[in-house]
């Protein structure tokens, strides 16, 4: 292998990203800040009910399949059992 094969070789593994996958990173970034800030309210006010942070939890699923439609399998894997052992914790349901 010559080095014009060598550099070939390497701008295909290491290319640069593209636009949209710049974008899906942000919407990521979001999606994260946004189910974080939604978790920590739920889990540090101690005035908020279970009937408001079922509706918290049920905005915040609305909001992250408009960011990414189809997606619902992904939400209930990754996002799904963290807010259930969230609600559990918080509010001492079995």
């Amino acid at each position: 292998m010559d080095k014009q094969d060598l550099k070939q070789t390497e701008q295909s593994v290491i290319s640069p990203k593209t636009e949209e996958q710049i974008e899906e990173q942000k919407l990521i970034r979001r999606l994260q800040m946004m189910m974080n800030m939604v978790m920590q309210v739920i889990a540090q006010d101690r005035s908020l009910t279970i009937d408001e942070a079922s509706q918290m939890i049920a905005d915040s699923r609305k909001a992250a399949l408009t960011m990414f439609p189809g997606k619902e399998l992904a939400y209930d894997l990754i996002w799904k059992p963290r807010f259930q052992r969230l609600m559990r914790e918080r509010f001492r349901i079995m």
